[in-house]
């Protein structure tokens, strides 16, 4: 195995290098040496020759230093945050962790959402929603099993491939290295787009944070979010104090799994947008909203009245929020991807299989790119309200999966590749259980703690379509 360099930075060096990157407007009272407030601890390695668990750690923290940041705008004191680096990456893993009623949760993947050669190389395919798995085999022209998209595919070059895929505007992703990726033509947007991007998109007067218990107390959240990365950002709002209402439609493919896992503290209701009436749901909610979250891919909700400068004309004074897996510019802006694709994509796969398993492409240990562009996002959130509160104005916040990728890179490699993850009987001690519709869940409990506003989630995990769509 190649030596991989060491990661040049100290304890809480991640923490500071993410910190130093959240755009917050002038005249913020989050200040620099915030990062002195956390204390981290645990000193494992994940099971990767890159940084994971020092980014689950360091997003975390980040996210809880924004929280109690927020807390001190509302009067409160300044408060003490504490992260354990085990905890944090197993909280990066909940969904392979959830149970319901003593069991594994369920299946979040389907057997072809895999790496598969070509004749020249290795593809990555995305079948977990069965559109997208049937345009696959269509492609293909062939039957649905492994053995048969294995066949298929070993005629096929993998950006041929990936190039005809993404033209049927279908998931998949041909695997680069490092260097082809750093030589693609959309590397060099990514490489010009800020972290967690912020910018002032409309007038409005300054809206004064409501009285609460909890840093986002009284802040409403509607959350058009799916898979992963987006819920995880809402969730941790819901964590916080945020009210959240996840908003999804009838209509679309969901992966039950998931949707427990992340649903924890949110109401949800599903909505057709395609009809007036569904329309005019959206809009009475919006009137009274802080947050309008989505992760569709960038433009899909423009012809439901939902872009960036639609939500703010409908709603003066609004933050919008946008998580996409390449960012919205450049060739590849509103391309479709998940964190697996991502990471196929732009290196991270072969990367990881050189490390540590040559000759075989390898994925990081967890959806590492997902769950912290979640976190990014609500860190952008909090940067936005605070804008908000003093400046007044709309504001809106991008993060993408590919811009995270690239700062998890900045981090270095490790030296010493960690044990493998921890069963589902060795994470016990950090679970907690709660009653839902669902029955009995387990989970990964929250693992930020704060001295004055412990994060907790006051709702269960509900059905999709199990509440009005209206704000309580």
């Amino acid at each position: 195995m190649a030596a991989a360099s060491t990661p040049s930075y100290g304890r809480n060096r991640v923490l500071e290098g993410l910190w130093s990157q959240v755009p917050f407007a002038p005249g913020t009272p989050f200040s620099a040496d915030m990062p002195s407030w956390a204390t981290l601890t645990g000193d494992s390695s994940a099971p990767s020759s890159f940084c994971v668990a020092e980014l689950a750690e360091a997003m975390i923290a980040g996210a809880a230093l924004a929280a109690a940041g927020l807390w001190t705008l509302r009067g409160g004191h300044p408060q003490t945050i504490a992260v354990e680096r085990e905890h944090a990456l197993a909280e990066f893993h909940s969904e392979s962790y959830l149970e319901v009623e003593g069991t594994p949760a369920g299946e979040i993947r389907s057997p072809l959402s895999r790496l598969f050669r070509t004749s020249d190389g290795w593809v990555r395919l995305q079948a977990n929603f069965p559109h997208h798995r049937d345009g696959v085999l269509a492609l293909l022209n062939c039957e649905n099993s492994v053995d048969a998209v294995t066949a298929a595919l070993l005629t096929w070059r993998g950006i041929d491939f990936e190039n005809r895929a993404t033209e049927r505007g279908l998931a998949v992703a041909a695997l680069r290295s490092f260097e082809e990726w750093d030589r693609h033509p959309h590397a060099t947007f990514i490489r010009e787009q800020p972290l967690i991007a912020l910018e002032r998109v409309g007038e409005a007067p300054p809206v004064a944070l409501a009285r609460g218990d909890r840093p986002l107390s009284g802040i409403r959240v509607m959350d058009l979010t799916r898979i992963i990365s987006g819920p995880v950002a809402a969730r941790a709002l819901a964590a916080h104090g945020a009210d959240v209402l996840h908003v999804t439609s009838p209509t679309l493919s969901a992966i039950p799994a998931l949707d427990i896992d992340t649903g924890r503290g949110k109401k949800a209701c599903a909505i057709d947008l395609s009809g007036e009436t569904g329309r005019e749901k959206v809009s009475r909610l919006l009137a009274l909203s802080d947050v309008f979250l989505q992760s569709y891919r960038p433009g899909s909700l423009d012809r439901y009245g939902l872009s960036c400068n639609d939500v703010v004309r409908m709603r003066p004074g609004i933050v919008y929020v946008s998580l996409s897996a390449y960012g919205e510019v450049g060739p590849w802006g509103g391309k479709r991807g998940f964190d697996s694709l991502v990471q196929t994509a732009t290196g991270f796969n072969a990367a990881e299989g050189d490390e540590l398993s040559p000759g075989q492409p390898r994925a990081l240990p967890v959806q590492a790119l997902d769950h912290a562009t979640g976190y990014l996002a609500m860190i952008g959130i909090i940067a936005a309200l605070d804008a908000r509160a003093r400046l007044g104005g709309s504001w809106r916040v991008r993060v993408s999966l590919a811009r995270t990728g690239l700062w998890l890179r900045s981090l270095g490699r490790v030296k010493n590749v960690g044990a493998p993850l921890p069963s589902r009987d060795q994470i016990n001690h950090w679970r907690e259980t709660q009653e839902s519709p669902f029955g009995t869940l387990s989970f990964v409990r929250h693992s930020a703690t704060m001295s004055a506003t412990q994060p907790r989630w006051t709702l269960p995990s509900v059905p999709l379509d199990d509440s009005p769509a209206a704000w309580w």
